[in-house]
């Protein structure tokens, strides 16, 4: 099934140069999360998929998807409080720029779900709780929707997926880029004014994204929404949380569509918070989400 969300190609940096210095700074970047961790690398049929891992090796872990062109050093902020008990796997989507390499291009919704479903296979996990923020919201959503067998809840940090994206967050977008052009004193204004979080993010973690942002092709499409007969079969306990500043969708309207169609599914608009939510509101996204999976451990 081809459809939005989707790059047309391989995702590839353009210059060989440019991705040894994305990824001196994704190491780098990974300097802000907690210790010990260890990498993987998953095979799976649309190539090697790369993931970090921390905490302890039992139990039914967190699967940690991240945004468009972002990775899993994003995760800082999560790892710690969500690995306290149970393992965390932060997930490098396979077509944006990460230590993943892709050979073969994601064309859909079908495709997503079963790259999704071998790394989770590759883990060796048979119910994993899967996190996913803005387009890794989509991917989790999409698993949901096409290949929950794996799964035991499923958490949405305001997600694609479930309305058409606005205007609104391209104009953050690009109002962000060219914010960073300016001097760092006055990105917590910009940040403020644009509803966008990533301006105010740490260094190391926001290096990596802009490289990729600036240097990685080619751009992937706009998440569609999905449709009412797909969101009825999302059927695996679900977590929305929704920006109350989301510049991604208008989170009243995308509360009230979950609760119509989605069968088990809990929402709440965090209010004053932007679209990054677990970097904007971190305690609040780990004891939400901890209390969420709290007793729904099936393994």
């Amino acid at each position: 099934m081809g459809d939005g969300g989707t790059r047309k190609s391989v995702g590839r940096f353009r210059r060989p140069a440019t991705r040894e210095r994305f990824l001196a700074a994704y190491r780098a970047a990974f300097a802000a999360w907690p210790g010990p961790r260890r990498c993987l690398d998953i095979p799976t049929a649309f190539g090697t998929t790369h993931v970090t891992h921390y905490g302890p090796d039992t139990g039914d872990p967190f699967v940690l998807l991240h945004g468009h062109g972002a990775n899993a050093s994003t995760w800082a902020p999560q790892v710690a409080a969500l690995g306290a008990e149970r393992p965390v796997y932060a997930v490098d989507t396979i077509d944006d720029p990460g230590g993943s390499v892709q050979t073969a291009p994601v064309t859909g919704s079908t495709d997503a779900a079963a790259w999704l479903d071998e790394v989770l296979a590759g883990l060796g996990t048979e119910r994993a709780h899967l996190v996913g923020l803005s387009y890794g919201g989509w991917l989790a959503l999409n698993q949901a929707v096409y290949a929950s067998e794996r799964l035991a809840t499923v958490t949405l940090l305001d997600p694609g997926g479930l309305e058409k994206v606005r205007l609104r967050f391209y104009a953050s977008t690009l109002g962000g880029a060219l914010a960073t052009l300016a001097p760092r004193r006055t990105h917590p204004w910009f940040a403020d004014k644009l509803a966008n979080h990533a301006l105010v993010m740490p260094r190391e973690l926001l290096e990596p994204v802009m490289i990729g942002a600036r240097s990685f092709g080619p751009q992937r499409s706009a998440a569609r929404p999905f449709t009412d007969t797909e969101l009825r079969r999302a059927s695996v306990p679900m977590l929305v949380l929704l920006a109350g500043r989301s510049v991604l969708l208008h989170p009243e309207r995308a509360r009230d569509r979950v609760l119509t169609l989605v069968p088990h599914a809990e929402v709440e608009i965090v209010p004053g918070a932007g679209h990054g939510l677990p970097l904007e509101a971190p305690d609040l996204v780990n004891e939400r989400i901890l209390k969420f999976v709290e007793g729904r451990d099936l393994g």
